[in-house]
This record gives C-alpha cells, sequence and structure tokens, in this order.
C-alpha cells in the first residue's frame, strides 16, 4: 500500500504543478492508444491537472478523467476548457462495466493499490480495450541531473519504474514497454518550482523543504554544466507501457 497522505498532497500545490510538470510526447501518446481510431473513449484514471487529458483530447479522443483529489479536480477544470473531472480512484471506476477503449494512467500508476485496481480497470475496458501507465522520467544519465535527484530524493527514475511494472493481472496480456526522448527548457527557478510539487517535497518538514531549495541553487550557482544559464534543458524519458484485456 501507498502513502495515503502523499498520494493526496500534490492538490495544495495544484496550479505549480500544472505549470511546472512536463508534458507527454505526442508519439507517447499515440504509442499508448495504437490501434484505436479516434474519437476513441479514454479514460485517464488518476488525471491530476489533466496534463494528459488534453494531450489526448487534442488527438481527436473524447476523455473522461477521474481524480481522488478535489484540489487537482478544480485545477483541471480551470486548465481544461469545457471538462470535469469525476471524483473517484483507481480502486473505485465511476463508471460502467465495459465503456472504455483504453484507460491510460499518467505520473499516478505507483499510488494504486495494484489488485484492486487491476480488477476496476478491466471491468471499465472493453475486451480488446488497452491499458497503458505512462510516466515523464528524468535522464539520469545526465551527471547534473542524477545530482538534482539526490538532493529532492526524487526515486521514480526510468530503472525503478521498469523493475516495479511486470504485468496487470490475470485480466490482461503481456506488456510491452516502448521509450521516447525530448526535452524541456525551464529556467532554474522554474526546475526548483517544479521540483516543489513532487511529494517528497509537498510532505518534508519546513527545514528539510529548506535543506532542498538551498542545494538545488548551490546546484545550478556551481555545477559547469549549469553555472550562469538563464534556462536549462531538462532532459526526459517517456516511458509507455501497454497490455491488452483478455
Amino acid at each position: 500500500m501507498t502513502d495515503p497522505v502523499a498520494a493526496l498532497s500534490f492538490g495544495a500545490a495544484a496550479a505549480a504543478y500544472d505549470r511546472f510538470r512536463p508534458r507527454y510526447p505526442e508519439a507517447a501518446l499515440r504509442r499508448a492508444l495504437a490501434g484505436l481510431a479516434a474519437p476513441a473513449r479514454v479514460v485517464d484514471l488518476g488525471a491530476g491537472t489533466g496534463i494528459l487529458t488534453r494531450g489526448v483530447t487534442a488527438l481527436g479522443h473524447h476523455v473522461v478523467p477521474v481524480e481522488p483529489d478535489p484540489g487537482m479536480r478544480a485545477q483541471l477544470a480551470l486548465a481544461t476548457g469545457g471538462t470535469t473531472a469525476l471524483a473517484g480512484s483507481a480502486e473505485s471506476v465511476p463508471l460502467p462495466d465495459g465503456s472504455a477503449d483504453a484507460v491510460l494512467v499518467g505520473q499516478a500508476y505507483h499510488w494504486f493499490d495494484k489488485e484492486p485496481a487491476h480488477a476496476e480497470i478491466a471491468r471499465v475496458l472493453r475486451p480488446g480495450g488497452t491499458f497503458a501507465p505512462i510516466w515523464n522520467t528524468r535522464d539520469s544519465d545526465v551527471e547534473w541531473v542524477a545530482e538534482l535527484e539526490r538532493i529532492a530524493d526524487l526515486r521514480d527514475h526510468a530503472g525503478n519504474l521498469v523493475e516495479k511494472v511486470t504485468g496487470f493481472g490475470p485480466a490482461f496480456g503481456p506488456v510491452e514497454l516502448t521509450e521516447f526522448a525530448h526535452r524541456t527548457a525551464l529556467t532554474p527557478d522554474e526546475v526548483i518550482g517544479m521540483l516543489r510539487t513532487r511529494s517528497f517535497w509537498l510532505t518534508a518538514t519546513a527545514d528539510e523543504q529548506a535543506r532542498v531549495d538551498r542545494e538545488l541553487r548551490d546546484l545550478f550557482a556551481t555545477h559547469p554544466d549549469l553555472v550562469g544559464r538563464e534556462s536549462v534543458e531538462l532532459p526526459y524519458r517517456t516511458l509507455v507501457f501497454t497490455a491488452r484485456k483478455r
């Protein structure tokens, strides 16, 4: 089981989350929805502020966002015109049986209680429907990015996620992994703003938050790849795990 306090910590930073978190490459979203003609009915489970919802909607699909945190749902409504997220969770999806062509999850699958979530996702999917968790992960092969991850206690790097995602239960076929590289240009202040939307920072003590902020500013002031830079390109690896309902 995941920490419920950490899992629901993001609403307090919803506006910053929506502003600073990276978007998903179009190619990654197309991979997650491969074989589905638009408009398909796609559930964005753990939709947050609607970053994934907006990306999939732009491809011509009908998206139903589901999100447990009221603060995140409110931000989604502000940022995603004409869309209202349903109150619900991966373990209790407020949709009928067989009503979705695909269920996508952006940055949230690691918070799920896996066994009941897999059963619920299978219930709402039609036979042959797609389940696809997606993560934007920083490329920690870049030395300064690895140091940033150490300072901010970031543990969702690609290696950890690949180890954790091994299958989605008996209702699903084998999992396929596809990876996409992209970059996001941010100022140092924006990088710090993005890291302040992470659960570790949001649930840390004031002293620990101050320590993280101080060491991040020192990193930007002293690392040879970062000194004097008005903006940096933060490299990402987007992981797309896909499986079909049997």
